[in-house]
């Protein structure tokens, strides 16, 4: 599913990844940990291609059997968008749309059809139990909604990978332990890998594989 080799990022001086390996499994829930300054959402970013590593001899980077760091910027977008769904801590959600259409977004964007996408936007906001807020915007929604539109938002394009970036930290811990095991519910259902930054021990410790990064590299697994 993903094999990163010798990933390296830096940035000036500042070496923020220091040859990071790591192999994570289809339908894996794999939680990143570690102190602020780790180097956790730089390699978060990387592995979800919103960011590239620095060029060096060793460096690879296999998402389902494809090498993206050879991709150029156009092929690396539609690989993005097709295999790759985001949640971050603030769900980013546009405030002048509905939440039906903020979920349709990414499936608009891949030219998939109106009526297809719609049906699957309001079927994944059914499964979400958000049927009742579907016409809602943003600001009409609690945060906890907010962030399972997000969710939603996420899978429209039924990603193989979910990358989330502190995705309860916005959150009241009730609506933090929905979410928590939603991400379960939906790898049970959909079969999606996904990849979680987090400072949530609770989530951390519900990961099947918890990876600690210390000073740019992984540590533990």
């Amino acid at each position: 599913m993903i094999k990163a080799t010798n990933i390296r990022k830096t940035f000036g001086s500042l070496e923020v990844l220091k040859g990071v390996n790591a192999t994570i499994d289809k339908g894996e829930i794999i939680s990143i940990v570690g102190a602020s300054g780790a180097g956790k959402t730089t390699l978060l970013q990387i592995l979800g291609t919103l960011d590239k590593p620095d060029k060096t001899k060793d460096l690879q980077l296999h998402i389902n059997g494809i090498e993206v760091s050879k991709l150029n910027d156009k092929d690396l977008a539609k690989f993005r968008n097709e295999h790759i769904g985001f949640i971050f801590q603030f769900h980013q959600l546009l405030p002048e749309f509905t939440a039906l259409e903020n979920v349709c977004i990414p499936a608009f964007i891949k030219n998939t059809p109106k009526d297809e996408t719609e049906k699957r936007a309001k079927e994944l906001l059914e499964f979400l139990g958000l049927s009742h807020r579907v016409n809602h915007k943003p600001n009409e929604l609690s945060g906890g909604e907010q962030q399972r539109v997000a969710v939603a938002r996420a899978l429209i394009n039924s990603p193989s990978i979910v990358f989330a970036d502190e995705p309860s930290g916005n959150l009241d811990s009730e609506s933090a332990d929905r979410l928590h095991n939603l991400f379960f519910e939906l790898r049970d259902k959909f079969g999606q890998t996904f990849v979680i930054v987090t400072h949530n021990e609770e989530l951390a410790d519900m990961a099947d594989r918890k990876l600690t990064m210390v000073d740019g590299d992984i540590v533990g697994n």
